[in-house]
């Protein structure tokens, strides 16, 4: 599935539309385009401050945040790359804890595509080049890098090294790039998502990690002793436990952390928060203390996951006293975090639009006893799920009778205002459609 991206600076736009003509129109993996690209850009990627590499399936750009709120605190000046952006491009790209200008984004972007010409690079291996660009030109104290998809052959693995790598929660997602057969890998489909994923993990590297099933567990296990690294998972190293709504951090090391309030909602934020600590943990000096890590949590926050939209115009078309949350989970995994959520909720009223290539059912499917009534939407730009098709798939699946297609979001919330018993809304399914909902509703990340 492509990216798209759009921006209201006209040079801006300039690059991003070469980059769209130059760029295969589909995502590739593989090391080799962004070796040669970084090679003719002086290799930044060996260039960059102490950095933090995250995967995962879900959870990653979470922990990211945690990573980055918690440095912060600590009185540090943070690079990071992540993605995808939901409104603005430059959301991918924060140089010292603020968001890339226009200015700079295309100019790097014309650097980084007048030495890309000939390669057929990905838009995505084209903007990791930026961004390494970008973090080994400007000073700062540390560099957190999301993987973009897998692990292994995703362009963020060109880096050495890392300080500290983080899995996140895994799962089954983007099969038809990570399951494909391949000599010497896994059968299993949740041990080959393993065995992408663990392809960060580079010698004499420690490595934070949640608990995962035993087949997964070993897989990871198998490269960090294949490479020389040092494991810190969860439950044999480090644990959360949650006590309401804040959790105390444990670790094998004997070190506590005192009562933590995250802002972020849901059990499997104080998951993701913990693995930001334990990386923080594991780094070389200087580490955070309690009171920059109790900051970092309280402050930190990722737009899209789990978030209550704020007034705008959006949610206007909604009673005033009706709650609307917007969440941009999308598989199966990210379904069972919805329902942990969302278990002590009252049914909500559901806007739903999945990519195609979602397994629908698969992500809709844990909180179906969630779900008052069902809106499905289209994603503009996007190749997704069919509205009739996929209420049609709700109704006879899930044995939700209150199912309606929608053309777009706002229609979808008038439908509920006029025809829908009060209750809350969460509009769900795709980033790309939280980036859309954040847009109509002028919250834009920053």
């Amino acid at each position: 599935m492509p990216d798209h991206a759009h921006s209201s600076d006209p040079a801006v736009q300039a690059q991003l539309d070469r980059l769209a003509a130059l760029s295969p129109s589909r995502d590739i993996l593989g090391l080799e385009r962004i070796a040669e690209l970084c090679a003719r850009l002086g290799n930044p990627q060996l260039q960059l401050p102490r950095t933090f590499h995250v995967a995962g399936t879900n959870g990653k750009g979470s922990t990211c945040a945690y990573l980055r709120a918690i440095l912060e605190a600590q009185g540090r000046r943070v690079h990071a790359y992540t993605s995808p952006h939901l409104v603005r491009f430059n959301e991918r790209i924060r140089l010292a804890g603020t968001l890339i200008d226009d200015a700079l984004l295309a100019a790097l972007l014309e650097e980084v595509l007048d030495e890309a010409a000939d390669l057929q690079a990905s838009f995505f291996e084209v903007t990791t080049a930026a961004a390494f660009l970008a973090f080994a030109r400007i000073p700062a104290d540390d560099c957190i890098i999301e993987v973009g998809l897998g692990g292994r052959l995703d362009a963020t693995n060109i880096i050495p090294p890392p300080a500290v790598a983080g899995i996140a929660s895994l799962g089954i997602d983007h099969e038809a790039f990570l399951l494909a057969p391949e000599a010497g890998t896994p059968d299993d489909p949740a041990m080959r998502i393993a065995w992408e994923k663990a392809g960060i993990i580079k010698p004499d590297t420690p490595v934070a990690t949640l608990a995962y099933a035993p087949p997964v567990r070993d897989t990871i296990a198998a490269k960090v002793a294949e490479v020389g690294a040092t494991l810190f998972p969860e439950g044999d190293g480090w644990t959360v436990e949650p006590e309401g709504d804040a959790f105390r951090w444990y670790s094998k090391l004997g070190s506590v952390v005192p009562l933590l309030h995250p802002r972020m909602a849901g059990a499997h934020q104080m998951r993701n928060a913990g693995l930001a600590i334990a990386m923080l943990r594991l780094a070389p000096e200087p580490q955070p203390d309690d009171a920059a890590i109790g900051a970092g949590v309280a402050k930190a926050f990722w737009p899209g996951r789990m978030q209550r939209l704020g007034a705008g115009p959006l949610t206007a078309l909604v009673p005033g006293d009706t709650q609307a949350w917007l969440d941009g989970g999308h598989n199966p995994d990210a379904g069972v975090a919805l329902a942990k959520a969302l278990e002590d909720h009252a049914p909500l009223h559901i806007v739903c639009g999945l990519l195609r290539n979602k397994d629908a059912m698969g992500f809709l499917r844990p909180f179906a006893d969630r779900i008052a009534s069902f809106q499905a939407v289209p994603i503009p730009g996007h190749e997704h799920h069919d509205p009739k098709g996929l209420c049609d798939r709700v109704r006879t699946d899930l044995s939700i009778a209150d199912v309606q297609p929608c053309d777009d979001v706002n229609t979808a919330l008038r439908h509920i205002a006029d025809h829908r018993p009060r209750a809350d809304v969460l509009i769900c399914g795709s980033l790309y459609l939280a980036g859309v909902v954040l847009d109509l509703n002028a919250e834009w990340p920053d």
